[in-house]
């Protein structure tokens, strides 16, 4: 596994403008000597696929939305683009993410209806970006996460322990969120009702 630092993978990216990845279901095969962001969030580490990344903000004060879920923190003007800022914890069903000096804005990409849309992602802090083979990617658990499995698309091993690699497209689905923003606030769920 080889280390870049994340200031230096956000120069490669947009220079190179990558396209966004396919989406499968065969974790392994997808992220066969991948790229991956990871970063910091409630003392857990996860990741991304570097090419959903578009770029790493420093966190500014976002404008609130009124009556949307808990977890979306409000909207930026990226460039005059509006872009909705989502509070990765809160959206993962935990307390709000504390705003500190390392804490950041990931701006990702994902596919809406209308083609790509960009999304901010509140974290902690971001780490770094990390080269990864199959054979350091396990399939994600099917319990013990503390998040809905979908959400999940493997686990990577590092020295220091667990990866949570995330599945952008279903974390920041634009139509799953449209949906929950159709809720009164509060009532927006980060797990799905049991039957």
């Amino acid at each position: 596994m080889q280390t870049t630092p994340a200031s230096t993978a956000i120069a490669v990216k947009d220079a190179a403008n990558l396209p966004a990845t396919v989406q499968t279901n065969d974790f392994a095969a997808h992220a066969a000597n991948g790229q991956f962001l990871t970063f910091s969030l409630h003392g857990e580490v996860y990741g991304l696929d570097i090419l959903r990344v578009r770029e790493i903000l420093e966190y500014t004060r976002p404008t609130t939305i009124p009556m949307m879920p808990a977890f979306v923190h409000g909207v930026i003007n990226l460039r005059g683009n509006v872009v909705p800022v989502i509070d990765l914890a809160q959206r993962f069903g935990r307390a709000a993410t504390e705003l500190r000096a390392r804490t950041c804005i990931v701006i990702a990409e994902v596919e809406g209806e209308d083609g790509p849309q960009a999304i901010g992602i509140l974290v902690d802090a971001v780490n770094a970006v990390l080269d990864m083979d199959a054979a350091q990617i396990e399939p994600p658990p099917s319990f013990g996460t503390g998040l809905r499995q979908d959400f999940i698309r493997g686990m990577a091993r590092s020295e220091s322990g667990f990866i949570i690699l995330l599945d952008v497209a279903r974390v920041l689905s634009v139509q799953e969120m449209s949906n929950l923003a159709g809720m009164s606030h509060g009532e927006a769920l980060a797990m799905p009702a049991q039957s």
